[in-house]
């Protein structure tokens, strides 16, 4: 096709020959290939999920809630044992935090277990080297849901060298820099034994493992983290959301505060 501004009855000039390459000289420089930083998919962006209603009709409950959701900007691939999804770290919040208050709107015993992963040189979608460099990603706010979740988190930065910017790994600075925030957003009820307890609106407490993940990944290209939510345990009794801070308060405390 000649494009509307082209002359096509102008005589056109043949190509100059270009001068051979120096055989002794360098080769020529190659061009850059993209960054793989730039794209989620590029970089491995994902998570693995799986979640479980404790109801007999527990399929039709599941299969239910995620033909309603919406996938917008994610891939999503399930299988027999979990459910794959990659994507923008925004649209996976957004996800996640939509099927966790779908579970707990049930009203059933629902359980959420969740695998956050991001920048790992063998992932499938991408072909990552070793020291590909981070990717810095805004953290997205927490959405509220007025519904109540318990869980149970760990972050695991996987640096194994000092990156670019000169920065040395350590990965129980970037693990408090973590708690501290979660504390900061209040759903920090304590550590454990291998994991920390997070408890609070279900939107902040996804958003609470999420922007760890995130803030480690600004300076750590392989940066994995776990979540398990419990919704409506019966352990849960007694236990609601203030409704104007989102903090967890006992029966008698919360009727105090209306």
């Amino acid at each position: 096709m000649i494009p509307a501004s082209v002359d096509a009855s102008a005589p056109t000039t043949a190509p100059t020959t270009a001068p051979a390459a120096d055989p002794g000289g360098p080769p020529p420089a190659a061009s850059p290939g993209p960054d793989p930083t730039e794209t989620p998919q590029g970089f491995g962006v994902g998570a693995r999920i799986t979640a479980a209603v404790m109801t007999e009709d527990y399929a039709r409950v599941l299969v239910g809630i995620l033909s309603r959701l919406d996938g917008t900007g994610l891939v999503r691939e399930t299988g027999d044992v979990s459910t794959y999804l990659g994507g923008h770290e925004t649209h996976l919040q957004r996800y996640l935090i939509d099927l966790a208050e779908d579970l707990a709107r049930t009203e059933h015993h629902a359980t959420l277990a969740v695998t956050l992963s991001r920048g790992c040189p063998g992932e499938v979608v991408c072909e990552l080297p070793g020291g590909a460099g981070p990717r810095s990603t805004e953290v997205t706010a927490p959405r509220r849901t007025g519904r109540y979740a318990s869980a149970e988190w760990a972050l695991y930065p996987l640096a194994d060298q000092v990156t670019a910017g000169g920065t040395e790994p350590d990965h129980m600075r970037d693990i408090y820099a973590a708690i501290d925030h979660a504390r900061e957003l209040g759903t920090f009820r304590g550590s454990e034994h291998f994991v920390t307890r997070l408890e609070g609106d279900i939107g902040e407490v996804i958003a609470t493992a999420v922007a760890g993940w995130l803030q480690v990944g600004r300076s750590v290209q392989h940066v994995t983290s776990h979540l398990t939510l419990s919704l409506n345990s019966p352990s849960h009794e007694g236990r609601e959301l203030t409704t104007t801070t989102g903090t967890v308060a006992s029966a008698e405390t919360a009727e105090v505060t209306r």
